[in-house]
């Protein structure tokens, strides 16, 4: 049997238990509401006695998150010009079944959803502890985006009055990769030897073919038996995919699209390695997880490359300073511009030139000969 009401100081608000009770009348109607302390149920009396003057009352929705949530995900159809893709839908229902749903509580309801309880699942999501692993800020970003546009949905619909996702802060952590605008910092082959030497025996392959085809660590983890050609001459390794924000698929640009050549000693050691994996397949990853799936790289980074850089006192040593590293070779040997930018697959020889011009030599070198060439054009 529910509480009896218990008058307040203040007309037309009651206590009931342990909350604060009032009610108010909509088209003949009348409803009620319940807060936790007096003072919340001054402010939303005051509040809905306002919107109903004005004509700009809204019911509350008693549509809890869990239940608007997967109904909305069915039926979204996106806000651009280009639809909603079918895969987007399946990756925003696996992310709110795997994350929302289980983060917030079933009986919670879209009108009880604050900016505070926002901040609360993305300091949760950040808790490599509750999740078992560390989550990428991008990671991050694609588990919101499903929940920012189902609460953009609700406003819509008039279910909730604001966005409480709207300007929630998300995180900017260092990434194990490094941006790749800034100043490119290469390493000599001696500190490369001293590295390979120092990461343990099953991840020499890996680091050697990231220095060798200066490959991104998106592409190295991307890519699968079916991109390497290692029989018919000239022996190459095909760049058709990458992790691009948190998924597989296609090079962030064309230009990501390339053919890499590949030194005999490297194919002798790749055609070693794919004899002895436990995932030979064509469309299996040519460096998997211990269950073959592609690697995580902020674990490959924190297990491997972080203890051997430390030992080798390399601490700036990142991902990317393999790809420098090679780009500092392919100059060292003679390439040109264009060379290098096809290889790294950039987007232009001046992005290239720009990038990597620190690391080029600067002397001016020998004086130009060509009085010989000028008594020729003069006979």
């Amino acid at each position: 049997m529910a509480a009896k009401l218990e008058k307040t100081r203040t007309p037309g608000i009651y206590r009931r238990g342990g909350r604060y009770v009032f009610s108010y009348r909509v088209d003949g109607k009348q409803r009620w509401e319940s807060c936790r302390t007096i003072d919340e149920a001054r402010r939303l009396k005051a509040a809905r006695a306002t919107d109903i003057e004005r004509g700009e009352f809204e019911p509350r929705s008693r549509a809890t998150l869990h239940e608007y949530a997967l109904e909305w995900v069915e039926r979204y159809q996106g806000r651009g010009r280009r639809g909603f893709r079918e895969g987007t839908r399946a990756d925003y229902r696996r992310q709110i079944e795997q994350y929302i749903c289980r983060y917030f509580p079933a009986r919670l309801r879209l009108t009880e959803i604050t900016p505070s309880k926002i901040a609360g699942f993305v300091a949760w999501l950040c808790d490599e502890q509750a999740q078992k692993r560390l989550l990428s800020d991008a990671t991050v970003r694609n588990i919101m985006a499903p929940l920012r546009a189902c609460l953009t949905t609700a406003v819509r619909e008039g279910l909730i009055r604001s966005n409480p996702a709207r300007d929630v802060d998300l995180p900017h952590r260092p990434t194990v990769e490094d941006v790749e605008d800034d100043e490119a910092k290469a390493m000599s082959r001696d500190e490369l030897a001293e590295m390979l030497a120092l990461v343990p025996d099953q991840w020499h392959l890996f680091f050697w073919f990231l220095a060798a085809t200066g490959v991104r660590i998106s592409e190295a983890i991307a890519l699968q038996w079916r991109h390497l050609e290692l029989d018919a001459p000239p022996s190459h390794v095909k760049v058709r995919r990458a992790l691009v924000k948190g998924r597989m698929g296609p090079p962030k640009s064309r230009y990501g699209r390339r053919e890499i050549p590949l030194d005999p000693l490297l194919v002798t050691a790749l055609h070693e390695h794919h004899a002895a994996t436990d995932w030979p397949g064509d469309e299996d990853p040519v460096f998997p997880a211990s269950n073959g799936s592609p690697l995580m790289p902020n674990n490959v980074f924190r297990r491997v490359l972080q203890p051997a850089r430390e030992a080798a006192d390399l601490p700036w040593v990142g991902f990317h300073a393999f790809r420098h590293t090679c780009a500092s070779i392919l100059f060292a040997e003679g390439r040109n511009a264009v060379q290098v930018q096809r290889w790294l697959g950039h987007h232009s020889a001046a992005f290239t030139l720009a990038t990597y011009v620190h690391l080029l030599d600067g002397d001016i070198g020998d004086p130009l000969a060509i009085a010989q060439t000028i008594r020729n054009d003069a006979k």
